[in-house]
């Protein structure tokens, strides 16, 4: 090996190596629990955090129309938790891998990037859009891409 080589191979980067934190979307849908899923096979591999994140839709519109919104989105984060904690028993002794949920407010690609930046997210998981609009409009998963702010994988 060269000198120049050498003194090359010795420097440290700047942090760590791999992630810290691996922030995953969730929102009940079969992607978004694939996502978790192997979110979660990244975290225990990588010795991370796993960042499950729901993002509460604001509906002001239904809310409007007399829906009892705050209910029905306060459930879906309690049975998110349920199922995240069943799952998580189901391995434990076998994969052990540090979990946290968290839910924020707002429509999911802004949701989203707000948790990123306050928990600090290395990466970002998402399922894939199971709408068909989407095509049209850009999908959340494209949407943090093109964001460009933290390495995305976007599960099928």
């Amino acid at each position: 090996m060269t000198e120049q080589h050498e003194e090359h191979a010795h420097q440290f980067e700047r942090g760590t190596d791999g992630p810290k934190v691996i922030l995953v979307g969730v929102d009940g849908s079969d992607s978004s629990m694939r996502a978790a899923a192997y979110a979660s096979g990244l975290a225990r591999r990588q010795h991370a955090l796993l960042a499950v994140v729901y993002v509460r839709p604001v509906l002001a519109a239904g809310a409007a129309l007399g829906a009892p919104v705050m209910e029905t989105t306060d459930e879906i984060a309690e049975e998110l938790v349920a199922h995240i904690r069943e799952a998580a028993e189901r391995v434990r002794g076998i994969f052990e891998v540090r979990w946290e949920f968290h839910t924020f407010h707002g429509d999911p690609y802004a949701g989203l990037v707000t948790a990123a930046a306050e928990l600090k997210a290395d990466a970002v998981v998402v399922g894939a859009s199971e709408q068909a609009g989407h095509r049209i409009i850009g999908s959340v998963a494209v949407r943090l891409v093109k964001a460009g702010r933290w390495p995305v994988t976007v599960v099928p």
